[in-house]
């Protein structure tokens, strides 16, 4: 039997994300005019399949690595704790800081600057573009665990926003019974984890706003499909 090479043993969905992924990094940086916004550093952010903004991060290596340690199965704080499901990224948006690439160190200017220094940097981007999501959130919230550092507002650069999709898979992926499905599920594992460990409470607040998220949607599903919500009278008869 031949040996399956290793870049075609993923499922056929997986590699048409992973080629869709690859493109966006192989895109111009509207920042740095000849460079590759995969190359970039910078702040980014995840949208799901309303165009709901659902994760903000940043990254001082590059977006091609941080990004697809998120998206691509490989080792995430954000995913191992449940914060973050991939299946639910529809869309990415990069905004390229190149400032914060170039920055040399305030101790030894002729080094560049420590990971530190580049994230104090950061820091005000990030910051920014959260509060510029949040606001855009129907929940007025992101699912971050952790509290992200206020600071002053800054201008952003241009952003390079794009689907991450393919056209082959985004009915199936954005069917709304099978989001919810993977919705609840990450809700379980989400919970179990706070059961059996000490956590912070920004993972009790991500579990909240999860199941914000599932009702939300739930509902929308019981409008698609022609249904009757419970009302209050219903469930007063339940209880008899």
């Amino acid at each position: 039997m031949a040996k399956i090479a290793k870049k075609d043993q993923p499922p056929l969905a997986v590699r048409l994300i992973r080629a869709e992924l690859a493109k966006v990094m192989a895109a111009d940086d509207p920042n740095s005019p000849g460079c590759r916004i995969g190359d970039a550093v910078g702040v980014y952010a995840y949208f799901d399949y309303d165009d709901e903004p659902i994760y903000v991060g940043q990254t001082s290596s590059s977006f091609r690595d941080r990004v697809s340690r998120h998206l691509t199965g490989q080792r995430s704080d954000a995913v191992a704790k449940f914060i973050l499901d991939p299946f639910e990224v529809a869309s990415v948006s990069l905004w390229s800081l190149p400032h914060v690439q170039q920055a040399k160190s305030s101790k030894n200017p002729g080094q560049k600057a420590s990971s530190a220094e580049k994230k104090a940097l950061l820091n005000p981007f990030e910051y920014t573009v959260y509060k510029v999501l949040e606001g855009r959130s129907k929940f007025h919230a992101v699912l971050n665990e952790g509290v992200i550092q206020a600071t002053e507002l800054v201008d952003l650069p241009p952003v390079v926003h794009a689907r991450i999709i393919p056209a082959q898979l985004w009915d199936d992926r954005k069917h709304s019974d099978v989001r919810i499905a993977r919705r609840a599920a990450t809700i379980s594992r989400l919970s179990q984890m706070i059961s059996e460990r000490e956590v912070s409470g920004g993972m009790r607040r991500t579990l909240l706003l999860q199941a914000r998220r599932l009702t939300w949607l739930a509902e929308q599903r019981i409008h698609e499909v022609g249904a009757e919500a419970p009302d209050a009278e219903d469930a007063a008869i339940g209880d008899e």
